[in-house]
């Protein structure tokens, strides 16, 4: 019997252990946005509840978002970015407030979401032939300016046409911009080669 109930007690004490963690000696703290906030310590990004507790442990593949008072990796429509990088190439995509991979990094530029739509770079591989004499697969690579809901289902088609891309982290010195924004749910704006902006309705 007693046996039974200290294997009660540790069963019932072990979430605590595992989730209670001392959240102190951080070094930046941001505000609330859809009830969680970004804590930094170290070069590790975490979240806490309004409760105080970290529901987001600290990890190094949250994106900080650079715009107007925001540095910081914060959630909308209940995503974050994260990224990760593969062969010297940064891909992009997306965590839950559980901190579950919603939306593996696979993207070659995203931008966080706003009102339930993000803007994503997304990369096609497209199979030419086969090198008989190399014996493989000849291969090139393009990216598509697309709008996303949270669910990573496109909304929209942005660019008009595929880019290429020479998919090599010797040719690619960081990610390839986004030309595009939302001005609203109906219209974007696109910056083309010579930097002007042009309206597009959707």
């Amino acid at each position: 019997m007693k046996r039974l109930i200290a294997i009660y007690l540790i069963l019932i004490g072990l979430p605590l252990f595992i989730f209670s963690q001392d959240v102190s000696n951080v070094d930046f703290i941001s505000p609330f946005h859809e009830g969680v906030a970004a804590i930094k310590k170290g070069d590790t990004w975490g979240f806490i509840n309004t409760e105080g507790d970290l529901i987001i442990d600290f990890r190094n593949d949250l994106v900080i978002e650079y715009s107007e008072d925001i540095d910081y990796p914060y959630f909308n429509s209940g995503r974050c970015l994260i990224k990760e990088q593969k062969d010297g190439i940064t891909y992009f995509g997306y965590i839950d407030s559980s901190g579950h991979e919603v939306l593996e990094p696979q993207f070659l530029n995203a931008t966080a979401f706003n009102d339930g739509l993000a803007i994503i770079l997304k990369l096609y591989k497209n199979i030419l032939g086969r090198n008989d004499v190399l014996d493989k697969a000849m291969i090139n690579y393009d990216y598509m300016e697309l709008a996303i809901d949270p669910d990573g289902e496109i909304v929209h088609y942005i660019s008009e046409k595929p880019v290429h891309i020479t998919l090599s982290k010797f040719f690619m010195k960081g990610p390839p911009p986004i030309r595009s924004k939302f001005l609203s749910k109906s219209l974007i704006a696109i910056r083309d080669d010579n930097n002007k902006w042009r309206i597009k309705k959707v």
